[in-house]
Parts: structure tokens; C-alpha cells; sequence
């Protein structure tokens, strides 16, 4: 009678990259997974006799690594490509994308949007997404119709938007999407104030509340909250005591309300200097860069890396950096700021899900963790020594060499095809929209 342990899947690869420990690079091992989770990693002869397996993938050229988190984005931005970008950021924003998002958006809009920007992800080796849209149901069944991780923005704002009416509409609502998600093990949500549609200091008060009694998470976008604060004085034309909060550095102000906390997350690392990324550090927040987007439309400043694997990647919106692309990405933010390929790898995996709260579940190759798995091929890089894998990676490979993807065990991607997607369908959603779109521009 045999005594080897039974697995349902052994992927072997030529190198994986774990991620923790950090900076390692591993020759010729594999992962085990059962029931959607990593049950052991080792050299892959000492897994092949440890465990009975159902299903055994080889990756001979390959490089095997936690799925990619994309930890700020807005997935139905896909159908918005095409649009003029050019900053400074709130500028675009309020003349260029405003004007589109009114005449546009509704639950069709953000579902077939989501549903596009889940299948581009899917194809980069992103397995793990955070959204931010109206109509964040849409989102969320995108997500899950997919079988992939998401954390799903709750929309709050003082001002009407095509999801709720005013602020207490928006809680409301957002309350009760919380109620119906709760007990989800791949759909979490978090608030989101939106800065374009009003957030003042009551209705940040609020937030904090709601968000305390919930346990929930809050982001906010930095640059969005300084823009609308500048323009906001720039509209009045005079400086009153009243108004003297709104001249606070964003940071400040958020600290301020109580906000700046472990469980609070602040977008754009292009508006963060110094004083700013000092101050999130010591009160436990975490830090998204969007490299691509923030040097697109005028960010300058460097990506920071936070203590604690707090600072993530995100893609932000798909029109500003034009591809919902994760390994650009750590690119970008290496070249940009100097950083060492493995620190970027760190970000975009480990980084980003801690920044999500996400990384006792995902994140990094560890046994008991989600199995949301990530394999590109390297082909004639195959040569390299282990310890340049991660250059390789980052500076070498693009998403089209992302070969396979897992989620929770489940086959998403295989030979760099969709597996349960109609790409075909999804394909034909740009043009189904773009009359729409072009409307919406040109109004």
C-alpha cells in the first residue's frame, strides 16, 4: 500500500521565484496543489516521490511565480482607450474623462468593461485586482464569473453620481454590497472616496466610522485629493479660515480625520515626497505606485518602498497607461527609480497584497497560500543563471510570454490562450461601445 500523499496538480518549472524569502531564485523545482491551495515546494525529484499526482505540467524554460497583483486599478476603463491624455492628472480627469464617465458609465458599461479588463489581466499573469468603479456590483460579478481574486472599491462621494444620489445614498448602497460579499473568499471590498465627485471633511468622517465598524479597508488617491484641493482654491479665489484644511498637504489632511492607519491605503506614489512617505510608514499605511500613469500625466516623483512589503503596483486607469500590464509596471518603476528587478517583483506580487490585506493568502509561493500562479516563458533565456532570473524578468519578458496561469488551482490560461473566456466575444466589446464613447467625447 502506497504512503506517498496524494496532490492534485505538480507544476515543474526551471526556476520559480517565491518571492519570500526575498531576492531567490530556485533551479528546477515545483509546486504541489491541492484544493485550490500550495501544499509543498521543493526540488521537483523530491516531489515527484513525495506525492501521488493527478495532473503534472513541465515548464522546462520557465520561470514559476506567485500571480501578479494589479493593486489599484479601473478595470472598465478598457472600453474608454482612444481618449486624449495629456496632464497635469486633475485637469485630464475633470475636462477630458468626467465628461465621458456622465454620458457613459451605467451597470452595462462597467460589466462589459470589467469583464474586458478581467481577460487582459488574466493574459498579463495578473490574477489579483483592485477596482475602483461605479457600479461596483458590476465589477465584483465580473470578478467572480472569472474565478479571480478581486478587492472591489465602494464608491462614496458628497456629490450625485449615475450610483447613488449623495452620501448617505452611497453608503447605503455600499453597506449593503458589503453585506452580500462578507463571507466571499475571493471578492473583498474596501471604500473609496471618489475625490472628482466631492469628499468633504464630513463625509470623510463618516467613512472612518463605517470603516471602523466594518473593519474595512479605505483608499484614496493622493493626486486626485490634491488636485480637487487645488482647484477648489483656484474656483474661490480667496483663502478663508474656513477652508484652511483644504490647503493641508492630502496626507495631512487624512491624518488629521484619523485615516492615515494600518488598513488605509494611499494611491500614487508620484505625489508622494519624503515628509509624505515618512509619515505613512510610521503610522502602518501602504503606498500604490502607478508608474506608467503618473509619469504619463506628470508625476515625477520616485516609486518608494515602504517596510513591510506596503508598497504595491497598480495599473491605475487603462487609458492613461494604456495597457493593463503589470510587468510594465515593475519596469517602469525600476528604471524610474533605481530600484533592483527583485524589490519591483516584490511589489508587484508580496507588495501589492499587503497593501490589499491579501498576504496570508497571496502574494508568494508558500505552502497553505492560495495557489495563484503566474508562469512565463523565458525562452532563449533559458541560459541565464538563477540569479539573474528576476533581471530577466523585469528588463527581458513582456505579458505576451505569460504562458500560464492558475487561480486558486483552477487553469485560467495555457499556452498564453484563454481557458474558459470567449476571447472572441470580449474581443468585439470595444467597438460594440465606441460609438457611445465617441458621443461622450465630443458633447
Amino acid at each position: 500500500m502506497s504512503t506517498r500523499e496524494s496532490a492534485e496538480l505538480l507544476i515543474e518549472a526551471r526556476w520559480l521565484l517565491p518571492i519570500a524569502p526575498a531576492n531567490t531564485a530556485l533551479a528546477d523545482h515545483a509546486v504541489a496543489v491541492s484544493a485550490g491551495r500550495i501544499v509543498a515546494i521543493g526540488p521537483t525529484a523530491a516531489l515527484r516521490s513525495r506525492f501521488e499526482i493527478r495532473e503534472r505540467v513541465v515548464r522546462e524554460r520557465h520561470a514559476l511565480l506567485p500571480g501578479l497583483v494589479n493593486a489599484h486599478t479601473r478595470a472598465s476603463h478598457t472600453l474608454l482607450r482612444g481618449l486624449p491624455v495629456r496632464g497635469p492628472r486633475w485637469r485630464w480627469l475633470a475636462e477630458t474623462l468626467a465628461p465621458v464617465e456622465e454620458r457613459c458609465v451605467s451597470a452595462d458599461f462597467v460589466r462589459d468593461g470589467t469583464r474586458l479588463g478581467v481577460a487582459e489581466m488574466l493574459r498579463a499573469g495578473i490574477t489579483c485586482f483592485a477596482d475602483l468603479s461605479l457600479f461596483p456590483e458590476e465589477a465584483a460579478r465580473a470578478a467572480a464569473a472569472a474565478h479571480m481574486r478581486a478587492a472591489i472599491g465602494l464608491p462614496v462621494a458628497d456629490a450625485p453620481t449615475p450610483w447613488a444620489e449623495s452620501a448617505t445614498a452611497h453608503l447605503a448602497r455600499a453597506e449593503r454590497l458589503w453585506d452580500e460579499y462578507r463571507a466571499d473568499s475571493r471578492i473583498g471590498l474596501y471604500f473609496a472616496p471618489l475625490t472628482l465627485h466631492g469628499m468633504s471633511e464630513a463625509l470623510l468622517t463618516r467613512v472612518r466610522r463605517v470603516a471602523d465598524e466594518l473593519d474595512a479597508r479605505v483608499a484614496v488617491h493622493l493626486a486626485e485629493l490634491s488636485g480637487a484641493a487645488e482647484s477648489a482654491d483656484a474656483g474661490a479665489g480667496v483663502q478663508d479660515s474656513a477652508r484652511a484644511p483644504r490647503h493641508e498637504p492630502a496626507l495631512r489632511r487624512l491624518h488629521a480625520l484619523g485615516l492615515l492607519r494600518p488598513g488605509f491605503t494611499a494611491i500614487g506614489a508620484g505625489s508622494c515626497e519624503g515628509a509624505d512617505v515618512e509619515l505613512l510608514a510610521r503610522h502602518g499605511a501602504s503606498l500604490i505606485a502607478c508608474p506608467q500613469a503618473d509619469l504619463r500625466l506628470g508625476a515625477r516623483s520616485p516609486v518608494a518602498s515602504l517596510e513591510g512589503n506596503r508598497t504595491g503596483l497598480g495599473t491605475d486607469s487603462p487609458v492613461a497607461a494604456g495597457a493593463l500590464d503589470l510587468l510594465a509596471e515593475a519596469r517602469a518603476a525600476a528604471l524610474h527609480s533605481g530600484l533592483a528587478a527583485g524589490e519591483v517583483l516584490r511589489m508587484a506580487t508580496l507588495g501589492g497584497a499587503t497593501a490589499l490585506g491579501l498576504q496570508a493568502q497571496i502574494g508568494s509561493l508558500e505552502p497553505g497560500k492560495a495557489a495563484d500562479l503566474a508562469c512565463i516563458d523565458l525562452g532563449a533565456l533559458s541560459g541565464q543563471p538563477a540569479a539573474a532570473i528576476a533581471d530577466a524578468i523585469v528588463f527581458g519578458a513582456t505579458r505576451a510570454q505569460v504562458s500560464d496561469v492558475w487561480t486558486a488551482g483552477r487553469l485560467a490560461v495555457s499556452g498564453a490562450r484563454l481557458v474558459a473566456l470567449d476571447e472572441q466575444e470580449l474581443a468585439a466589446l470595444p467597438a460594440r461601445w465606441a460609438q457611445r464613447v465617441r458621443m461622450g467625447a465630443a458633447a
